[in-house]
């Protein structure tokens, strides 16, 4: 399950869309907004020349008084693409052309309110353009004002604050703590809230959702580690967190050797220097670069010896 599949997964619950909006979307006109309308749409769409798009995730949902319908269009990428406002735009118009021709609009009605939005997940910050007009070349004055003006609301996972995310009682900011967690014994942590917070029954398929996705992404973040065919978030967790605690262990006993190493060079430092005076660059590469078993062999020697060299001998 790739990035865009997982995605899709996730976001074909309206919970996820729900906690998106109430999250990560600001303005007025949420005030308005009536969350308990949102429909997921039919998101594949043939052109009139035949050719196949498909954009990720199209949802509508009443607003304001009048209830007209706005429409939410989600892309999910895991790469930078440059061009990607051309194809937020293209996927636009054939989201219009789909309504058309379904019949949604009558001759006295104006095109629906669209929202484009990229949750973008990769581990480099996001420098391409968001508009279409950064990519289009300067032309003649009089053509400004018939050039595209489409733009997409951009969401760039990594550069959120994860303590600002752990605060927020929201799914989505729960997804985006995973993907980017500082360090592995984040993420039990992070899986302790989504079983509290997907605990209710009406949830039970977003919850098998969840579980669908972390089975594909499990083994990026644990390699090594053979990772069986789980049942529920439960068990993630409880497998998560020993390996978690397996890593400290391991390192804080990689550490507490470190440290020996670290000890019995500086009390080998200390006689050289007591004996034979300063040291030369030579001599410190040597102290740095020995093992704690050579170390102990060299320990006892400055006194045994007239000759510094002869320590390592």
């Amino acid at each position: 399950m790739d990035h865009d599949t997982g995605y899709k997964l996730l976001f074909s619950h309206p919970r996820m869309v729900r906690d998106f909006l109430e999250g990560f979307v600001s303005g007025e006109w949420l005030r308005t907004l009536d969350l308990d309308s949102l429909e997921k749409m039919n998101g594949s769409y043939v052109s009139d020349d035949l050719r196949s798009r498909h954009d990720d995730a199209v949802w509508r949902v009443r607003w304001g008084r009048d209830r007209v319908h706005l429409y939410l269009l989600l892309e999910f990428q895991s790469t930078v693409e440059r061009f990607m406002p051309v194809r937020v735009h293209t996927y636009t118009g054939l989201l219009y052309q789909d309504l058309i021709r379904r019949h949604e609009l009558d001759d006295n009605q104006k095109l629906p309110s669209v929202l484009p939005v990229v949750l973008y997940n990769g581990e480099s910050r996001w420098r391409a353009p968001i508009h279409v007009r950064n990519l289009i070349q300067p032309g003649p004055a009089e053509f400004a004002g018939l050039q595209p003006e489409q733009a997409f609301l951009l969401l760039d996972q990594g550069a959120f604050d994860l303590d600002q995310l752990a605060s927020m009682r929201n799914l989505v900011a729960a997804l985006f703590r995973l993907e980017h967690h500082r360090s592995f014994a984040e993420v039990p942590q992070v899986l302790d809230d989504l079983i509290n917070w997907l605990r209710p029954t009406e949830l039970a398929s977003l919850r098998h959702s969840f579980v669908a996705w972390l089975y594909r992404r499990l083994p990026q973040w644990m390699p090594g580690v053979t990772i069986p065919q789980m049942l529920n978030l439960q068990e993630i967790q409880e497998m998560t967190r020993n390996s978690a605690q397996e890593w400290k262990d391991m390192h804080h006993q990689a550490g507490l050797q470190e440290g020996l190493v670290n000890e019995a060079r500086n009390i080998l430092r200390r006689q050289l220097v007591r004996r034979f005076g300063s040291l030369s660059e030579r001599i410190e590469a040597k102290l740095n670069g020995a093992s704690r078993e050579q170390l102990e062999d060299w320990i006892d020697r400055p006194y045994e010896v007239e000759e510094l060299e002869d320590v390592f001998r």
